[in-house]
């Protein structure tokens, strides 16, 4: 699921706004919009995003703290990996 690019720049934009629509999120990952669509359809299933409808508009978010974290130690440890930096606890 977080081996895509795509939607691990779609997790990122969303931690770090709070809440997007559709729209805002093509245009920050860069992807067509069905594209950002099939992909959040993807992360709702998993469990990663949820949505809220703001009158025609759907608002996505990241589902709460843990996934905001679990984002940020996979961006770690690509770090790591990238930079070749020792592996830690």
């Amino acid at each position: 699921m977080l081996s895509v690019p795509a939607r691990m720049r779609i997790l990122w934009a969303l931690s770090g706004a709070g809440e997007l629509d559709v729209t805002t999120l093509t245009e920050q990952v860069g992807q067509a919009r069905p594209a950002v669509s099939q992909h959040l359809a993807k992360l709702q299933l998993a469990g990663l995003v949820a949505h809220r409808r703001d009158g025609r508009r759907l608002l996505y978010r990241v589902r709460g703290g843990h996934v905001r974290r679990l984002l940020i130690e996979a961006l770690n440890a690509a770090e790591h990996q990238l930079k070749d930096l020792p592996e830690h606890d």
